[in-house]
């Protein structure tokens, strides 16, 4: 199977989609479905599960400096190991770092609303001239000026480190199944 990576608009069908209006940033990756028969929160556990130590650190990093200015600390990317199953996530709880706001057997999305922005990430499965697709999507609203600025940064690093992750997650022993 392919692991190619592609950059692409946000998936029309999605309903992370509708989430784009007034958006400062937003950004989609595409691969191939490894596990097809997964739900995307099942992809998602097992993308999230997967997450290098070097994000990790970079997390680390991030939480150190911008405690600074008085922004929380997210914790790490990876979720920990579980044996919570995929279907007893409900909208509302955390999952990770982030709270789930949307779930549907093809598309979930969480979200960290904090002072400065709100940041929605998706994990969308549909198909694509027939063949079973992979969208994480990220749309970020800034609230203010630090959210400007904090993106200013952030934004052209997770162009550069989404989708190096992704494919380190992609190459990872069982990496669609939890």
């Amino acid at each position: 199977m392919s692991t190619q990576i592609t950059r692409q608009a946000l998936p029309e069908h999605s309903h992370i989609h509708t989430q784009t209006p007034g958006a400062d940033f937003a950004d989609c990756y595409c691969f191939a479905d490894p596990c097809p028969a997964a739900s995307a929160m099942e992809t998602y556990l097992a993308v999230m599960g997967r997450t290098p130590r070097w994000m990790d650190f970079l997390m680390g990093v991030r939480n150190r400096v911008v405690r600074l200015v008085g922004l929380k600390n997210l914790g790490a990317m990876q979720l920990p190991p579980s044996d919570k199953p995929a279907n007893s996530y409900r909208v509302g709880q955390r999952v990770g770092i982030f709270s789930l706001i949307h779930q549907a057997a093809q598309e979930v999305i969480v979200c960290d609303d904090d002072k400065h922005l709100r940041v929605q990430v998706s994990v969308f499965k549909h198909t694509e001239q027939g063949q079973p697709r992979v969208s994480i999507s990220t749309v970020v609203h800034n609230h203010n000026r630090l959210g400007r600025l904090y993106m200013a940064v952030v934004g052209p690093a997770h162009q550069i480190l989404v989708p190096i992750m992704l494919k380190q997650v992609l190459h990872a022993p069982s990496a669609a199944h939890r």
